[in-house]
């Protein structure tokens, strides 16, 4: 038997499941539809015909995610159960992340930030608008480019000294702050900056705006582990813009593997 999670988007449905045995995951799939009823039904259709499952193998359902409040009626008559979201972001931001206590960031539309403690509360600490949502719709407006993965494409030859004003533009003398790190987002746009400098400056924007809130956040609550999740983290250029993060104010910013399912793989660990 199989209970399985979906996290309902407003174009991506995601679903996984974990064998009730022994909790074996089952791969995370994804389906893409503009109607959340319509992607539902697509992604068990699409869960159980790559797993070979038939509905039977199927003891619970969880379902999340903003689309979720469109469900109001079992799905195939399988017993299923809404669960809060940000329970859903912190459960797996641990379980991909094999800590058992950190800030997990939730990077989709917008941003969400949650504390999780294993076997513990998890609280909702807020977030912020800046989010995939900002990188696609500014991009669209500056660059004609409208899919966060088409944006960082772009910005594989950028240049952020012709976008952004950095310490060292500033003070010769860096009060121990590092020379690199960023005193304005696009503070010192250049006029032979070229669209690929544009688009990393946009990536390094949000990327920055929402490490530093994780930051305030880890500072808070005493936790120095940062799990990142969500859609973004498969941006390539975020690895190293959190890795100078990381250095700069000497937290650990984490992407596991599966990271932009995180939130799914909580849903259908809370049926457990």
């Amino acid at each position: 038997m199989v209970n399985i999670g979906i996290d309902i988007g407003g174009s991506t449905t995601k679903i996984v499941g974990f064998s009730t045995e022994d909790r074996t995951l089952i791969a995370p799939q994804f389906v893409r539809a503009t109607d959340p009823v319509t992607s539902v039904y697509g992604a068990i259709g699409k869960f159980t015909t790559e797993n070979g499952l038939a509905l039977s193998d199927i003891a619970k359902v969880a379902i999340t995610g903003v689309g979720s409040r469109y469900i109001t009626k079992p799905l195939y008559d399988l017993t299923c159960e809404n669960v809060p979201e940000f329970r859903s972001i912190g459960l797996g931001g641990l379980y991909l992340s094999g800590l058992d206590d950190a800030i997990v960031v939730s990077m989709g539309t917008g941003t969400a930030i949650v504390h999780a403690v294993r076997d513990g509360e998890i609280a909702y600490l807020g977030g912020t608008g800046v989010g995939g949502g900002t990188l696609t719709g500014i991009a669209h407006r500056l660059l004609g480019v409208s899919h966060a993965e088409h944006v960082s494409a772009l910005a594989k030859d950028g240049n952020l000294d012709n976008i952004d004003l950095r310490i060292k533009d500033i003070t010769p003398k860096s009060y121990d702050l590092p020379a690199d790190m960023t005193a304005a987002n696009f503070g010192k746009v250049s006029e032979l900056a070229t669209q690929s400098d544009i688009a990393l400056g946009l990536i390094n924007m949000v990327f920055e705006t929402i490490g530093m809130m994780a930051v305030f956040n880890s500072r808070i609550h005493g936790s120095k582990d940062i799990v990142l999740t969500g859609n973004l983290t498969q941006i390539e250029q975020a690895p190293e813009i959190f890795d100078n993060l990381s250095e700069m104010f000497k937290v650990k910013f984490v992407i596991p593997a599966q990271a932009q399912y995180a939130t799914v793989i909580g849903a259908a660990l809370c049926t457990f």
